[in-house]
């Protein structure tokens, strides 16, 4: 599996990355291939306030639905559009091309109740 050392992670299978002041939010490797062929991702809206934890997207496969939890808290300054006409991005690029969210974090401090890569490289073993 694939679990860049410059992004941190949550247990639920989120990655966080830090660009400049922003937080862009994705799901990792391996919940895409637990996650299995993705039909379609529920974003929220620009604008919108999340909470480190809470449920801010939904993503659909073949198999079911699967809630995608908020790495930090903040408000949502920009979503993936490109993944409502290609939710499969999230399977091929989960890094790059299939990110969620970016989000302007209102608690940067959150950051560090974050796993590093080597905590979460131990629970996906």
């Amino acid at each position: 599996m694939n679990v860049p050392k410059e992004l941190r992670y949550m247990k639920s299978h989120e990655w966080a990355k830090k660009e400049g002041g922003k937080i862009r939010v994705g799901i990792t490797d391996h919940a895409q291939h637990e996650i299995t062929d993705v039909v379609h991702v529920e974003l929220p809206a620009v604008g919108k306030k999340l909470e480190q934890g809470q449920p801010c997207a939904v993503v659909e496969s073949v198999k079911s639905a699967f809630d995608i939890y908020a790495p930090l808290s903040g408000t949502v300054v920009e979503v993936n559009a490109a993944l409502s006409a290609s939710p499969e991005l999230v399977n091929q690029s989960p890094y790059e091309k299939g990110f969620f969210v970016v989000i302007e974090p209102s608690n940067p401090a959150e950051w560090d109740k974050l796993l590093t890569p080597e905590e979460y490289e131990n629970i996906i073993k």
